[in-house]
């Protein structure tokens, strides 16, 4: 089970690039069940996502590079392409994204947590803009065209 918020980020961090960060190519093969490949760093990963907004079912399976290859060539829409950094925000990490190509602009934060009752409660921290969690419109299948 994934359980995440997600929020606009008006404004970068301005020491950023101190952060873990890789390079993000994601595309999807459809989006109900949303199945989508994603490049991240040297890790080649498929992902089954179930319906929700909040809270949705999650797996995700390595693939070989010839597989992700093979999928590839079979996606609908727009790829993302995007640099995931990942900030501390203890007890969480903040999974900001800094978007490229037709997004150039677009930041936002992914915040996952362990229950639905904690991401209730969660205050986010000043930096963070307007929650998007239910707005579709920021859904990356949204974002490729999807």
């Amino acid at each position: 089970m994934e359980i995440e918020r997600k929020f606009l980020i008006p404004e970068l961090p301005a020491d950023l690039e101190q952060y873990p960060h890789d390079a993000v190519w994601q595309a999807y093969l459809c989006t109900r069940p949303a199945l989508r490949i994603r490049r991240m760093g040297e890790a080649l990963i498929l992902t089954v996502k179930g319906p929700g907004t909040l809270a949705h079912e999650e797996y995700e399976l390595p693939l070989s590079e010839e597989s992700f290859a093979h999928l590839a060539a079979k996606t609908d829409g727009r790829p993302v392409v995007k640099t995931r950094y990942r900030i501390p925000l203890p007890p969480y990490t903040v999974e900001l994204d800094v978007f490229q190509g037709e997004h150039q602009g677009l930041w936002m934060a992914e915040v996952e947590f362990p229950s639905v009752e904690e991401a209730e409660a969660f205050t986010p921290p000043a930096w963070f803009g307007e929650e998007v969690t239910y707005d579709r419109r920021y859904r990356n299948s949204y974002l490729a065209g999807l």
